[in-house]
């Protein structure tokens, strides 16, 4: 049964559900511009950057090209450039992953200088979704069987892909925007990574959304609540935190396992 998947980590959801009902409110946005990548970082990439894939995305690229097991994963608001995401694509890729990780935000990514409010206006992660069907019909048309792993915005772009026939798995790390009606139409096994300080999606909308697949005995889910970490704990971390860098590898972890779980 699909309940099975995700029975080990209820208490530690209520848990940490009760503990964010007691702290005070923040602002709705205020986690998902935190901590936002230094470009400069980059180097050692594995992959490369190629433009006017299907859809007309320019997308970072990593892995056997020939693999029949394709992962396409969605950034949060920062872009494809992030060095940390470019690195977890590239673990990805170790894994025997075709990656592909496309700039849905055609070199417009979201800084600093910008208001949040009227950028995300134009980057909706619903339309990107849309946006994107030829991407996944052209590796469909490959042959390759697709998952997808979603970060922040990354996350509302995953649900919404996953409410289609593209794919065969999703994993949502510290979703934003996604709701527990998203729940109701995922069409394919979901796994959901939250974090106990989230405040963009704190465990207990994580446990609404538990609620929501539990109704649904046809779809296999799993949650997990990871303590001491805040949203962007996955993608977007102090490299010099022992504890941010052993969380995010633990994330990664369980994405791969989810990902080879159900993706033939």
């Amino acid at each position: 049964m699909a309940t099975a998947h995700v029975f080990l980590c209820l208490a530690a959801v209520v848990l940490a559900a009760a503990a964010a009902a007691a702290s005070p409110a923040h602002h709705q946005h205020s986690q998902c511009l935190d901590n936002p990548p230094d470009l400069s970082l980059r180097g050692g990439e594995s992959g490369v950057v190629v433009g006017d894939l299907p859809g007309g995305f320019k997308a970072y690229v990593t892995g056997p090209s020939e693999s029949s097991r394709a992962v396409v994963l969605a950034s949060d608001v920062f872009g494809f450039e992030a060095p940390i995401l470019r690195t977890i694509a590239d673990k990805v890729a170790e894994a025997g992953y075709f990656v592909v990780v496309p700039d849905f935000f055609n070199g417009d990514p979201y800084d600093t200088s910008k208001n949040i409010t009227v950028w995300i206006k134009f980057h909706s992660p619903v339309k990107a979704a849309k946006d994107t069907k030829p991407l996944f019909a052209a590796l469909k048309k490959e042959g390759k069987s697709i998952a997808v792993g979603g970060y922040c915005w990354g996350g509302k772009f995953g649900a919404e892909i996953a409410k289609t026939n593209d794919i065969k798995v999703v994993c949502l790390s510290h979703p934003s925007t996604v709701t527990a009606e998203d729940m109701k139409e995922i069409k394919c096994p979901i796994e959901i990574l939250g974090a106990q300080n989230d405040t963009s999606t704190p465990p207990k909308l994580v446990y609404q959304f538990v609620s929501a697949l539990r109704q649904r005995n046809e779809i296999p889910y799993f949650a997990k609540i990871f303590p001491g970490v805040a949203h962007g704990f996955a993608c977007r971390y102090n490299t010099t935190d022992p504890l941010a860098v052993r969380t995010a590898e633990e994330a990664l972890a369980y994405m791969l396992d989810w990902f080879k779980k159900y993706l033939k």
